[in-house]
């Protein structure tokens, strides 16, 4: 929200300067985002007015002029603008004039000097030499009853200050100058001044017929016909200067009043050409099949979901997107004659989302969507009319308001020892009766508080907590003392077997991994390429036409990370993200943290693209692979032990993906990116991704003491000859079974493979195992023929379960 600060001085003054009218506002919960003067600084330029010219001796392009800065006598400066006459009022910049900086960034001074031989005493400015806008076709055309020789800066009166104000959404009560006002008089307790309109009397009879079809899309429609108006009127420069310095372009008298009645009141509008209705109007929810150009060149398509205003004829011709913008069809322009002035009231539920789902955005929606005020919709209506009639003529026809189906607002209670309870302070009864006074709430008091009843310009008071708000705002935050709790505050102990994601973050940047913050809305593309997910959860009102669905998995926006990255020539990128992913689940039912159909658990993803390690003269460089991801994986979970298997997933290697186990239960995947994947975004190599639970991450197992053995391990290698396919896990799988289960082996410590052998010497389709066997007892050295017994048993348990043979 923009405006002029002496817009809003016009309905409010209080006796305070522009920063301490900026700091209110925002420590009232309207943030100011930025101030700033309508025009940089500058200096010694006044209106002047061009008295002669003539064209210059020696110059085809300039004119030599006499001018009248108000000085007393006639000033000659020679001028190259196409549009300079004489009679003609100006912006002079007199010797010694400081003008804003130039492209060079440093200011320009106005001297006396020399042009083709003529001297020049000034400069007649533009309106972009003077920064004030970017037009710099000619020369500013001032007013004739401009005064002579008053500072521009005063005339003008560039020294106002627009302020941007940040608005919460559930303040959309101060989306005009009028609300904001309604705010500063309620701070402050200076006089509030309401813009009012005089009613135009009524020289027609004329009513267009208006059908409301659809209670639940408008709650009240608004409309008059005028006649005989003159859209060729020049908007008065009053209303433009506003209307600029509220960051809105004037375009023409009826658009600009408009445009100038939402900025003041709040309260959108639409101006029709009549001529160009033909029959009656209907307010309806749109129908299938049906099209609409609207003023912003787009042809749009509509279905029941979206309000329209629509002829009655056969075929109905689409007029308006309701409450949110107007069809080209109707639109008025320079030529019209004859109108139909429009304000309704639309209900915010069915305006929301509607603009975005076209991929733009309307100060009416904007509006609309958060509630406008329902209960001054006619006033509203009689300030555009007498504006109109005002500035551009012609002949009112009666007011045909249609109420509908209005809000109903309920009284709110508010009770005083909840107030006082909530926000800190001793508050009485007489002061809250204050605040909701100087707010413009009605109340009735009651024993234990007050009973409110919400204006109809305030959707946001529903509830007592909304109450309590308003009086801390208006009571002031910055009087809100900072008080120790009064609750007693105990460090508690960290559950021993738990560990934070914050410590899991820091293991993986100890790994050399970055973490990365994605959106949880992703392409719908990408569900099914990652997930093989074809019913993803889908957002109903998505921020962006590919953020419309919900991700099942974090790699996609991993694998979308590190194509940024390549994009910009890093080659090597470790990224992970720890996030939730979105699952349907009916199981899960609505709690505090749930919402029933959904599962939200954690993950822990990751990504390692390039080579293994940034390039040093300390080793070769090499591509990262499967097992040097596995390594990283290992090292998060130590000191547990993880079981790796082959596993199909839609978004990895068939080849080289594997799923993880521990203790038993499955706790996430690993692996290379599919190939057609790969090829599909465009990645010269696949990169390694792994997938893990959260919550298994976070559990770790308490220590537990042991003894440190006194006596030497002692290693005896087992080569074994297997079928191809078998796998290295399914032969761990036997030794630590046999371990577990088998009286000989109960002094192996550690079993692991250190090498793997395929080609000469072998079967075609064998390969030879290495493993290193650990084997220790705490209390005695370990005798011959005690460990001859163990490899013996583990080499028996390989040749029934796995067909191994010993490699001699």
């Amino acid at each position: 929200m923009q405006f002029s600060e002496n817009w809003l001085r016009t309905m409010v003054n209080p006796d305070m300067g522009s920063d301490a009218l900026a700091h209110l506002l925002t420590m009232s919960g309207l943030e100011v985002e930025e101030t700033e003067t309508v025009a940089p600084p500058f200096t010694n330029v006044v209106v002047a007015s061009v008295v002669s010219l003539e064209k210059h001796p020696n110059a085809d392009r300039l004119n030599v002029c006499q001018v009248d800065a108000g000085t007393g006598q006639l000033l000659t400066i020679v001028c190259g603008a196409p549009n300079v006459r004489a009679g003609m009022k100006v912006a002079c910049a007199k010797a010694g004039a400081i003008l804003p900086p130039g492209v060079d960034g440093k200011p320009f001074e106005i001297k006396v000097g020399e042009l083709r031989g003529v001297q020049s005493q000034g400069m007649l400015c533009s309106a972009r030499e003077l920064k004030l806008s970017e037009d710099h076709a000619g020369l500013m055309d001032l007013p004739s009853d401009a005064p002579i020789g008053t500072s521009i800066r005063d005339y003008l009166d560039l020294d106002d200050i627009k302020f941007t104000i940040k608005l919460t959404p559930n303040k959309a009560d101060c989306l005009s100058v009028l609300g904001v006002a309604r705010e500063v008089a309620a701070l402050t307790g200076a006089a509030l001044h309401v813009p009012s309109a005089k009613q135009v009397p009524v020289t027609l009879s004329d009513v267009l017929p208006v059908k409301v079809s659809a209670p639940d899309l408008c709650g009240r429609f608004a409309g008059r016909v005028i006649r005989g108006v003159n859209a060729k009127a020049p908007t008065p420069d009053w209303m433009k200067q506003r209307l600029e310095r509220a960051g809105q372009r004037p375009i023409s008298a009826l658009v600009d009043i408009s445009n100038y009645v939402m900025l003041e009141l709040g309260q959108p509008s639409h101006v029709f050409d009549l001529d160009k209705l033909s029959g009656g109007i209907e307010v309806r929810w749109g129908k299938e099949g049906e099209t609409i150009k609207l003023l912003n060149g787009n042809t749009v398509n509509v279905d029941p979901w979206i309000g329209v205003i629509a002829t009655t004829d056969e075929p109905p011709i689409l007029e308006s997107l309701a409450g949110i913008m107007g069809g080209d069809a109707t639109s008025v322009s320079l030529d019209t004659q004859n109108i139909y002035l429009e304000a309704a009231f639309w209900w915010p539920s069915a305006i929301q989302g509607r603009a975005r789902r076209f991929n733009f955005s309307t100060d009416a929606a904007h509006r609309f969507e958060r509630g406008v005020d329902f209960g001054t919709t006619l006033a509203h209506l009689e300030r555009i009319t007498d504006l109109i009639v005002t500035i551009c003529g012609g002949q009112v026809g009666p007011v045909d308001d249609q109420i509908i189906n209005l809000p109903t607002r309920p009284a709110v209670k508010l009770r005083t020892a909840r107030a006082v309870k909530v926000i800190g302070v001793p508050l009485t009864d007489a002061q809250i009766a204050d605040i909701f006074n100087r707010l413009g709430l009605e109340f009735t008091q009651e024993a234990d508080g007050f009973l409110v009843k919400p204006p109809t310009y305030r959707f946001d008071i529903e509830i007592e907590e909304d109450l309590i708000e308003e009086v801390a705002r208006v009571y002031g935050f910055e009087n809100i003392p900072a008080l120790p709790p009064v609750a007693a505050s105990a460090m508690r102990i960290l559950p021993e077997n738990t560990r934070s994601l914050f410590k899991v973050r820091r293991q993986m940047a100890d790994l050399d991994y970055q973490e990365v913050l994605n959106y949880s809305f992703v392409e719908a593309a990408w569900e099914i390429d990652f997930a093989n997910n074809s019913n993803p959860i889908k957002v109903q009102n998505p921020i962006a036409s590919h953020m419309s669905v919900m991700r099942s998995n974090l790699i996609a926006s991993l694998v979308a990370n590190a194509r940024y990255n390549l994009n910009r020539k890093i080659s090597r990128v470790r990224i992970f993200e720890i996030a939730s992913i979105y699952l349907r689940d009916e199981s899960i039912q609505d709690g505090g943290l749930t919402v029933a159909g959904y599962n939200e658990p954690k993950k822990c993803a990751g990504l390692a693209y390039g080579p293994q390690a940034d390039e040093q003269w300390g080793q070769a460089t090499r591509q990262v692979d499967f097992f040097d991801v596995k390594a990283d994986i290992e090292l998060l979970f130590a000191p547990k032990v993880l079981r790796f298997s082959k596993v199909e997933h839609p978004a990895l290697h068939p080849g080289r993906s594997a799923k993880i186990e521990c203790e038993g239960n499955v706790v996430g995947f690993l692996g290379e990116l599919h190939p057609a994947l790969q090829q599909k975004y465009d990645l010269p190599l696949a990169p390694v991704v792994f997938e893990l639970d959260a919550a298994a991450l976070q559990a770790v197992d308490v220590p537990v003491f042991q003894e440190i053995p006194k006596f030497q391990a002692v290693t005896r290698d087992l080569a074994l000859l297997v079928n191809q396919s078998v796998s290295v896990q399914n032969v761990l799988d036997v030794f630590n079974q046999e371990c577990r289960t088998n009286p000989a082996c109960q002094h192996v410590q550690a079993i692991v493979l250190f090498d793997e052998y395929r080609g000469k010497g072998l079967q075609t389709n064998e390969k030879s195992l290495a493993f290193r066997c650990t084997l220790q007892d705490t209390q005695s050295t370990l005798q011959d023929e005690v460990v001859e017994a163990a490899i013996a048993a583990l080499l028996a348990a390989a040749q029934t379960q796995c067909d191994a043979k010993l490699r001699s």
